[in-house]
C-alpha cells in the first residue's frame, strides 16, 4: 500500500542527492590562501538550482497528498472509482511530450535550431492533449455519477488529478516563453539552459503521474 509513498521518497531523496553536490560545486575553494573560482568547469547556474529546490517543495506537497488517501481510504464510507480507461491514453501522451522535450534538450547541445523547434512545438502539442484528456476523464466520471461531493474517493481523484494538472500549466507558462525565444532565431547556446530546465520539469511530472496512475489504479 505505500509503495507509492516509497517511490515519492526516493524521488525526494534523489532530487535531494542531486541537489546538495551541485551546490557545494559552486562554493569556492582556497588553495595557498588564493580563492579559486570553480565556476569556468563547475558553474551551477541560479535557475537550475532554484528548479530542483522547486521539485523538492512539490515532492513534499504531493507525498502529503498521497498520504492523505491513504490515511481516508481506512474509512467505511470510502468508495472506489472506476479508473478512466482514457488515462492510459493521456499517460502515452505523457510520455510523448516527455521525448519531445527529450529530443529538443539535445538538439539545443549537438544539433539543428530547426529540430528544436519542432521538438518543442510537438512537447507542447503532446501536453495539451494530455491536459484535454485529464479534463474529458473528468467529463466521462462526471457524466457516470462520479461527482467531487459524491464520495471521498471521488474527491481525491479530481483533487490529485488537478495539482498535477496545475503544474502542468505552470510548466506550458515557461514552455511558452522558451518556445518564443527559440523561434526569435537566438543561438542554441543562448536557449540550451531554457530547454533543459523545460525538460527536467517535464520529466519530473512524468515521473509524479506515473507514481499517481499507478496509485489510482491499484486503489
Amino acid at each position: 500500500m505505500f509503495v507509492t509513498l516509497i517511490f515519492l521518497g526516493l524521488l525526494a531523496l534523489i532530487v535531494v542527492w542531486w541537489l546538495l553536490p551541485q551546490n557545494l560545486a559552486r562554493e569556492p575553494s582556497l588553495v595557498h590562501g588564493a580563492i579559486e573560482d570553480p565556476r569556468p568547469d563547475e558553474y551551477f547556474p541560479p535557475a537550475k538550482m532554484g528548479l530542483w529546490v522547486f521539485l523538492v517543495v512539490v515532492t513534499s506537497i504531493f507525498a502529503l497528498f498521497v498520504s492523505a488517501y491513504f490515511i481516508r481510504m481506512e474509512l467505511s464510507d470510502w468508495r472506489p472509482l472506476p479508473d478512466p480507461g482514457l488515462l492510459w491514453v493521456n499517460t502515452i501522451l505523457l510520455l510523448l511530450g516527455s521525448a519531445a522535450f527529450q529530443r529538443a534538450r539535445s538538439a539545443s547541445q549537438k544539433g539543428p535550431l530547426q529540430t528544436i523547434k519542432t521538438s518543442l512545438i510537438a512537447a507542447g502539442v503532446f501536453t495539451v492533449l494530455f491536459l484535454t484528456g485529464q479534463l474529458w476523464a473528468w467529463q466521462q466520471l462526471g457524466a457516470s455519477g462520479y461527482f467531487v461531493d459524491a464520495n471521498p474517493a471521488n474527491a481525491f481523484f479530481y483533487v490529485i488529478t488537478a495539482l498535477h494538472g496545475l503544474h502542468m500549466l505552470g510548466g506550458l507558462w515557461v514552455w511558452g516563453k522558451t518556445t518564443v525565444k527559440v523561434f526569435s532565431d537566438v543561438a542554441p547556446e543562448r536557449i540550451s539552459l531554457s530547454v533543459e530546465l523545460c525538460t527536467i520539469y517535464w520529466h519530473y511530472l512524468l515521473l509524479i503521474w506515473l507514481a499517481l496512475f499507478g496509485l489510482l489504479l491499484s486503489t
